[in-house]
């Protein structure tokens, strides 16, 4: 197809405004940037976050109870934003189906949906488990971007991608040979354990190798008297801090618990040692490594390397010589059973799904389904996730600044893709790893550099009117003026089909010389029709300043990409 001139940007160069593109300025996380559709600046800084009886008495009919009202339809646009919480990417038949369904009914279905195929079966389909590849990576981004974009089962992409998040994983942190077939083992036991329980998904987490490598609990040791050695408590403080509890003890809504004015702690450092003691002598299922199959399997116990004296945490004691399964499962029955599970994990999910800023009611109405989801089950996933999806706080149409949240840039390419019907065109879905800020994406799910993940739920950019507000924006950690040049020139690239994920944008070529129908459309499918007349009008101008049919589309879809109501999801 015709292609627009390239870059779009140049990082090298001042920016001089495209035709298609109004020259605003964009405050990114402290350093501005040009780029975008006129007001971006202020949408970043907005995101964040009868009958008878007896005896002969005759009763007197009373008023004819009034039938409750049908569920007010929902509209295309309104199904493409519950779409743009729920998935990876909203497409047509999807807006119809929530229409159809409702919303409940399509989460109810999408519980139902099984996994097509796991992330490690589809390595293995592909060939990836030849010897070739026992030392390097081959074959994971692959495997991640074919479900991401391609898979059905869009509702557990999506929670499964929110999961990767909070309990983090990076490849290049995974010290063991077939690394990617015990990466794609993690994330298959987050997709897997989605729509189950917590206590069971963080069991799996505890005994999964690259969990074990990722954060060095993996042969860990217990304490030798003799040269003053101590177990690794890596994993034991990320479990609390990260993946559970926190640092500060939480109200059911969020806020923080404070004595004499001043936070209360959850844990201590003695509580470390203590938990950390549980964690040792934990080795992988087997030593055959001409294939990657022990990768699969959870850890097993070696009894010599295992602690077997007592070990005290969070006010808990796990006896002497109990073994090592029963110690771990004593341990996470602690943590589960702890205050703080329900709000603290419950507020970084809504975070990764609808708002960066939820209220703390929103927070307190998810976490007491998660501590009891009405039938006296404890973190009972589906709950979880109903409660966050069909809360009023989701569902009503944003008006406050501090709603939605910055959108992530995978989902940005994944929601491109989908929107469109892209697919891999050599079939193996090489787009591969969008890690770079330079010239990619600046993110790419499963590699995270850190147990922090690519940004942190808590931050906030300094000195921009968020912080003034008191409000978090996490993905404006990974945004500056270099990755949101980055962004537009790399997307510039795959709206043009640059890269193994291609379409022929049949789904909209037969409007392409309408420019108000075309940007409807894309409006529609890619930004929930939430662009501002203003833009609309902007990005009209610009298509209407081609003739060619493959151009008007190109200039269409990238500049709504590039527009704020575009990258603040609201």
């Amino acid at each position: 197809m015709d292609k627009l001139e390239a870059p779009l940007i140049a990082v090298d160069e001042p920016f001089a405004p495209q035709p298609a593109v109004a020259g605003d300025v964009a405050r990114a996380g402290g350093s501005f940037t040009a780029v975008g559709v006129s007001g971006l600046a202020l949408a970043l800084a907005a995101c964040d976050s009868g009958g008878g009886s007896g005896g002969g008495v005759v009763s007197t009919p009373g008023p004819t109870p009034t039938p409750s009202p049908s569920p007010a339809p929902i509209s295309a646009a309104q199904a493409s934003r519950f779409l743009s919480q729920a998935t990876m990417g909203a497409t047509a038949a999807d807006i119809a189906d929530v229409q159809a369904r409702g919303y409940d009914g399509w989460i109810t279905a999408e519980f139902a949906k099984p996994r097509p195929t796991s992330l490690w079966d589809w390595l293995v389909g592909k060939g990836y488990n030849d010897a070739a590849n026992v030392n390097n990576q081959n074959g994971f981004d692959n495997a991640m971007w074919s479900q991401l974009a391609g898979a059905g089962d869009q509702l557990r992409q999506r929670v499964g991608m929110a999961l990767l998040e909070i309990l983090v994983v990076g490849i290049d942190g995974v010290n063991l040979s077939w690394r990617q077939f015990a990466m794609t083992a993690y994330v298959d036991i987050l997709m897997d354990n989605a729509f189950g329980n917590f206590r069971t998904l963080i069991e799996r987490v505890t005994y999964n190798p690259a969990m074990g490598s990722f954060l060095t609990y993996l042969g860990n040791r217990k304490a030798d008297s003799r040269t003053g050695s101590v177990p690794d408590e890596n994993y034991a403080r990320e479990l609390m801090q990260l993946f559970t509890i926190g640092l500060q003890r939480l109200n059911m809504d969020g806020s923080v618990v404070t004595s004499g004015g001043q936070p209360i702690e959850t844990y201590t450092p003695a509580d470390v040692s203590g938990l950390a003691r549980v964690f040792t002598g934990l080795v992988l299922d087997g030593s055959d490594n001409s294939t990657p199959d022990r990768y699969r399997r959870a850890m097993i116990f070696n009894t010599g390397q295992h602690e077997t004296g007592a070990s005290t945490f969070l006010g808990a004691d796990v006896p002497a010589g109990v073994s090592g399964a029963d110690a771990v499962k004593q341990a996470l029955d602690t943590i589960f059973a702890h205050p703080n599970v329900p709000p603290f994990v419950s507020k970084q999910l809504i975070q990764r799904l609808v708002t960066s800023n939820p209220s703390a009611a929103y927070v307190g109405r998810v976490a007491a389904k998660f501590a009891d989801n009405g039938s006296g089950v404890r973190g009972d996933m589906q709950a979880v996730i109903r409660a966050i999806l069909m809360d009023s706080e989701a569902r009503t149409e944003p008006s406050a600044a501090s709603a939605g949240k910055l959108r992530e840039p995978v989902m940005r390419l994944t929601g491109w893709a989908r929107a469109f019907g892209a697919t891999s065109v050599s079939g193996n879905w090489t787009t591969g790893n969008t890690s770079s800020g330079t010239n990619r994406l600046a993110q790419s799910m499963g590699r995270s550099p850190s147990v922090f993940n690519f940004f942190r739920p808590g931050y906030t950019p300094p000195n921009t009117p968020i912080a003034t507000a008191g409000l978090v924006a996490p993905e404006l950690q990974i945004t500056n003026e270099i990755s949101v040049v980055g962004y537009v020139n790399y997307m510039q690239s795959v709206v043009n089909n640059g890269t193994d994920l291609r379409t022929d944008y049949g789904s909209i070529s037969g409007i392409a010389g309408d420019s108000a129908a075309l940007v409807d459309r894309v409006n529609l499918w890619l930004a929930a029709g939430q662009l501002s007349s203003a833009t609309v009008t902007a990005i009209r101008a610009a298509v209407d300043s081609s003739t060619s049919t493959n151009n008007r589309i190109a200039i269409a879809v990238l500049l709504t990409m590039a527009s704020p109501e575009f990258l603040t999801l609201k």
